[in-house]
């Protein structure tokens, strides 16, 4: 399909117009600062491509009328920041564990508690893995550019529906906020993704049977299938169990559906990271700085390289040891206390020196810190 001219668009603006574009059909939101930009937009845009937009009496409302949607077969989507994002928790795990596609805009602030709504974080990186209690399965994207804010969110939708699950996007309040001149390129079908729906016999239909992609069937509504949803563990019928055997059957499957499908969710970024004696590993604003970072120090003489996870969760782990393994020290600038680093430390190995970058004060954290971290790592 041709691409629009470009355009020059705020990133929260280009979420919203990604959504649309990947087919959103509902969204319920509640006003937060610093992501009311992509609910003003869906409310606009929304009605106009035949969908719904409900502004509902809170995130927890709002969260609860996105599953309900996404189970009546709509493409669904919410937005909020960092107390709203709280506030979602238990029914961003009742999408999972009915299998609810949806999509979940986390755009970030200082915090805890209601914090600094106008100024910039990352500090719900820990929080979109681990948020939901129990284990759930968990994709996570992060956009670092008003483009990838468009695409992104494109690709959040296609994962979610191929895959039955919730997908988050994360931005800080900085890509939120910024204008870039974009190109709106819309999507093909294959990049919307498409949710398998059944086409089997109505007869003994299972709602959550075992398949060899791990992801059941979804059964259309009005189609005539015979489907019970809980958030209650259950069986492949969807009713509920707490046999231990069938429950450990059914949350492998859960779980497991993510590994299966490891191709096509992660998705990330290397920069001159072949013979990178120093690599910086960040995502968002953080890497934005990062990039200008490695720049000044190959200016210097100094090997240095990024690693840009664009799939945060499940985390890159095969292509960030691959981009690391020359590497004497991996510098990690977040703007938190320390959160993505713990990831980091997981996976490098023992002689690795780690170098944690932190601001949590709001404000970005800039190119000359990262430098001198990148420089203080080698010595």
């Amino acid at each position: 399909m041709n691409a629009q001219a470009p355009v020059n668009l705020q990133g929260n603006h280009a979420c919203a117009l990604g959504a649309i574009a990947a087919g959103c059909a509902f969204y319920a939101g509640y006003p937060i600062t610093p992501s009311s930009e992509i609910a003003e937009r869906m409310a606009r845009e929304l009605p106009k491509a035949g969908g719904v937009f409900i502004q509902m009496e809170d995130e927890i409302a709002s969260m609860a009328a996105v599953v309900g949607a996404s189970m009546g077969g709509a493409r669904a989507m919410t937005a909020t920041s960092g107390p709203g994002f709280s506030l979602k928790q238990e029914n961003i795990g009742l999408a999972a564990m009915m299998e609810a596609p949806c999509v979940i805009v986390n755009v970030m602030r200082g915090g805890p508690s209601t914090g600094m709504p106008t100024r910039p974080a990352q500090a719900d990186i820990m929080q979109a893995r681990w948020g939901s209690h129990g284990d759930r399965p968990v994709i996570a994207l992060c956009p670092a550019s008003v483009q990838e804010a468009y695409a992104e969110t494109i690709r959040a939708f296609a994962l979610a529906e191929r895959l039955r699950t919730p997908v988050v996007l994360l931005m800080d309040e900085v890509i939120g906020h910024m204008v870039e001149t974009v190109t709106l390129t819309p999507p093909t079908e294959e990049e919307k993704g498409a949710r398998k729906w059944a086409d089997e016999p109505k007869e003994g239909f299972l709602p959550y049977r075992i398949t060899e992609d791990g992801v059941p069937p979804f059964p259309r509504p009005g189609d005539g299938y015979r489907a019970h949803a809980t958030g209650l563990t259950h069986d492949e019928n969807g009713f509920p169990t707490q046999d231990p055997a069938r429950v450990a059957v059914v949350m492998r499957r859960l779980l497991g559906k993510i590994d299966k499908h490891r191709d096509i969710i992660d998705k990330w970024e290397c920069v001159d990271c072949e013979d990178a004696e120093v690599v910086v590993t960040a995502v968002g604003i953080s890497a934005r700085a990062a990039r200008a970072a490695v720049r000044a120090a190959r200016e210097k003489g100094v090997k240095a390289g990024l690693f840009r996870p664009v799939t945060l969760w499940p985390f890159p782990e095969e292509a960030f040891r691959a981009a690391t393994a020359q590497a004497r020290a991996i510098v990690v600038p977040e703007m938190n206390a320390g959160q993505m680093v713990l990831e980091v430390q997981r996976l490098a190995r023992d002689e690795q020196a780690v170098v944690p970058v932190n601001r949590f004060d709001g404000e970005p954290i800039a190119p000359r810190e990262i430098l001198a971290s990148i420089e203080e790592a080698l010595t």
